[in-house]
């Protein structure tokens, strides 16, 4: 093998690992993404569910000030 062509394929083995490891990097900061979506989106849903109480008990607050009235 020609030192040009050992070099070259060392070149290629490198690059090729420092790819990788940006890859992997990549896919863990993907993944702390995805599981921190999730846990937005739970703590949404649990805000709504608790405007949804208020706003139904509001209206229950309301009905009964009309019915007195």
């Amino acid at each position: 093998m020609s030192d040009d062509l050992a070099a070259l394929l060392l070149a290629l083995a490198t690059e090729n690992a420092e790819l990788r490891q940006q890859l992997a990097a990549a896919q863990d900061m993907l993944m702390e993404t995805a599981i921190d979506a999730g846990h937005l989106h739970a703590r949404i849903e649990a805000v709504q569910d608790e405007r949804d109480a208020w706003q139904e008990e509001a209206e229950r607050l309301q009905a009964q000030v009309m019915c007195r009235a």
